[in-house]
């Protein structure tokens, strides 16, 4: 076996919050008067750090905080989310997983206490041999994370493979020394993604073909 590691994003890669997201960015943005974005628009601008995102959309940070418009995106989206859907296959792909002993690993730039509350919400949390998040609500970036979770573990990061709909996936994955594959569905353009030079997927079913 080539990966011993499943390591998956979440937002956009297992959980459809691409409107949800898109629609509370232009809430935020229409009450300070700036322009709103399309879907084809927002998967343009997305990027980590959010806060870069945020300058990319438009946001000045004149009178109001970073961490303001962080604490008032938070209190919106996490009720919200539970609305959402997973994407299509993401069940079948994670009980092939675990039929194959596939050691699965969630790693997120959301807060981790939410991001618990949303596997569970979501009845999937069994799935996943340890849930990681960051310990604030910045999202800011995952490297850290995986990287002391590595060590802790004595994780060989050649047998991990990573799956996330960002750059900043790639650039997680590149950093700690995995493979990645993204998916194009997500809060990311393609072209965004094609600047990663990996393999990108239009469906998480892809991902058994991969791993045969």
């Amino acid at each position: 076996m080539r990966y011993e590691y499943i390591i998956f994003d979440f937002n956009g890669t297992i959980i459809n919050d691409v409107d949800l997201c898109l629609q509370l960015l232009n809430k935020m943005l229409s009450e300070k008067g700036l322009k709103t974005f399309d879907v084809e628009g927002y998967k343009e601008i997305f990027t980590f750090p959010i806060i870069e995102y945020y300058k990319r959309a438009g946001f000045t940070f004149e009178g109001y905080s970073y961490e303001e418009l962080s604490h008032e995106f938070i209190v919106d989206y996490q009720p919200n989310s539970y609305k959402c859907n997973l994407y299509e296959g993401i069940i079948d792909t994670l009980n092939y997983l675990k039929e194959y002993n596939y050691h699965i690993i969630l790693l997120s730039a959301s807060e981790v206490n939410n991001l618990k509350k949303q596997t569970d919400k979501f009845q999937i949390t069994s799935y996943f041999d340890a849930i990681l998040g960051l310990d604030n609500i910045g999202a800011h970036s995952k490297v850290d994370i995986a990287r002391d979770y590595f060590i802790k573990n004595n994780i060989d990061a050649s047998k991990c493979l990573f799956i996330g709909d960002s750059f900043h996936d790639y650039e997680v994955a590149h950093s700690l020394g995995g493979d990645v594959i993204l998916v194009t569905y997500g809060h990311q353009s393609k072209k965004q993604l094609e600047r990663a030079n990996v393999p990108l997927i239009d469906s998480i079913y892809e991902i058994k073909e991969y791993l045969c």
